[in-house]
């Protein structure tokens, strides 16, 4: 298995250097991920092709292309429009870099935001207008040879590890698979303090459609009623043990990709899931401790 990272990369993806993946090396990592965040749809194929030369020579894998865009399931019709658009033309993206997956967010009814609750995410007109665009991206991933790998939240329309099994399976392209994330599904306490059972439970019901996954830590703050708080791998208590072993089986030659913290925070996180793994017997590639 490989280890990756969202972060220590520039936000303007065309400043990215011979230096910048020198860094990434230095932190231990053999992938890193491409956030396409300002002008994603203005991407050229010069522009993806020099990025790709550059983490190439490097050594350092596309390990997960991503993009800013309007979401699949926005109740707009005309922003919905947009964004199956602007994600079929992110899979012709990640074509040009090589990346080894394009990441999929189900998106927002909730006005304020991507990951937020809204009661609308339960209806099933919702559903399938994420089935109708998933459809229409998987069209141009199919034609464009990319694979995509869609995320989960307690707060989302993919609220359930059964809701996104049977997404893969209604919208029925071998294009379409899923990125682990067990931090996503903590929706409760007992889930909190049973994160060894609930990663079972995930892998259990898509251990067969993974192909990546984040890293995460997290614990819960001591706040009425329940405010679940990420942090630093290691430092909470999440048992990334059992999530690294069942990464491995699940997807062996897949990336692992420690996410959602500030560039000075991640060789501590880096350090602690080494380390995790190496105990667990996780067989890590082509990266030394």
């Amino acid at each position: 298995m490989y280890l990756g990272v969202q972060g220590l990369m520039l936000k303007d993806l065309n400043e990215v250097t011979e230096a910048t993946m020198t860094n990434i090396r230095d932190h231990g990592f053999t992938g890193a991920a491409c956030r396409y965040l300002e002008e994603p749809l203005e991407t050229t194929e010069s522009d993806a092709k020099r990025l790709r030369e550059i983490m190439n020579v490097g050594g350092v894998n596309p390990c997960q292309t991503a993009a800013q865009h309007p979401d699949l399931i926005d109740p707009d019709p005309d922003k919905r429009a947009k964004g199956v658009w602007a994600m079929q033309l992110m899979c012709k993206v990640a074509r040009w870099l090589g990346g080894d997956n394009l990441y999929v967010r189900s998106g927002r009814v909730h006005p304020n935001g991507s990951w937020y609750a809204h009661p609308d995410n339960y209806k099933p007109e919702t559903f399938e207008t994420l089935v109708y665009s998933l459809k229409r991206v998987c069209e141009a991933a199919e034609s464009e040879g990319t694979m995509l790998a869609i995320e989960d939240h307690t707060l989302s329309i993919l609220d359930t590890p059964e809701r996104i099994a049977e997404l893969i399976e209604v919208v029925g392209s071998d294009t379409l698979r899923f990125n682990m994330d067990p931090v996503n599904f903590v929706g409760s306490v007992p889930e909190a303090f049973s994160t060894t059972e609930l990663i079972d439970y995930l892998f259990d019901v898509l251990g067969c459609y993974t192909i990546c996954g984040h890293a995460k830590d997290l614990f819960l703050q001591d706040r009425l009623v329940l405010h679940v708080e990420e942090t630093v791998i290691g430092q909470g208590i999440v048992d990334n043990a059992r999530y690294l072993q069942r990464s491995e089986e699940a997807c062996p030659c897949g990336f692992v990709q420690i996410e959602h913290l500030p560039d000075d925070q991640i060789p501590a996180a880096r350090k602690a899931l080494y380390e995790i793994g190496i105990e667990a017997g996780v067989e890590w590639l082509d990266i030394d401790a």
